[in-house]
């Protein structure tokens, strides 16, 4: 991305506003450049926009599915090899390992949003519940371009789709229990480097929305997460 004054950003961010379930998928959320005229980290000027604009986030609509959360078959080895996306693969072994520190049981993996097939939502990467929160992983790969924003809205968006109360129903868990969404990338990866910088309205956001980064990194065969 280059060329973008500060107001022809923000006005491309107002004008996707309209429909804040896909705000997080928008080109501009990956943007990793400076904004022409200020050189402020484009990233930075969206971060600010959405803590100022955090009640639009209210206008993402919940999606309650008739069917279960929980999905029959998930045993983290159907389809593993056939997957031809490195992150579901990712998933599946976390699951097939259990537990993982400091975020406790892998309950699930592509947990489904929609409801029927014309919901535009996608899956959770994983579900994990700690024995007092259950937390919303969205995973993303080693090398993974995306930006910290991007996982952090995505995740906030699915939190914000899915039926708490079913959710937690659906997994046997007990219905005050506070859900959380988590960026989930692995140490050292293009998300953790940006969180080493100077990014305070990206962290005040994530402050703002309780999302709390997670680091993975895996060591003889196991994923261990922290730093």
């Amino acid at each position: 991305m280059a060329g973008y004054t500060e107001a022809e950003l923000l006005a491309k961010v107002s004008a996707a506003a309209g429909n804040m379930r896909t705000f997080y998928k928008q080109d501009f959320i990956n943007y990793r450049g400076r904004t022409s005229d200020t050189g402020e980290i484009c990233t930075e000027v969206i971060a600010r926009w959405c803590c100022d604009n955090l009640g639009r986030f209210d206008s993402i609509p919940q999606i309650t599915r008739g069917t279960s959360y929980k999905t029959a078959g998930h045993d983290g080895t159907t389809d593993a090899e056939r997957s031809n996306r490195e992150e579901e693969r990712i998933a599946m072994e976390m699951f097939r390992q259990g537990e993982l520190p400091l975020v406790g049981k892998v309950l699930d993996y592509q947990t489904p949003l929609k409801n029927k097939r014309a919901d535009d939502a996608g899956k959770i990467d994983l579900l994990a519940w700690d024995g007092g929160l259950l937390r919303i992983l969205e995973l993303k790969k080693p090398d993974s371009g995306e930006t910290m924003l991007r996982c952090v809205l995505e995740g906030e968006t699915y939190r914000r789709t899915v039926d708490r109360k079913k959710l937690l129903r659906d997994f046997a868990l007990p219905e005050h229990a506070a859900v959380m969404a988590c960026p989930f990338v692995f140490l050292r990866g293009a998300q953790w480097e940006e969180m080493q910088e100077d990014r305070p309205e990206l962290k005040r956001l994530m402050e703002r929305l309780g999302s709390q980064a997670l680091y993975i990194r895996k060591e003889n065969g196991k994923y261990i997460v922290g730093g």
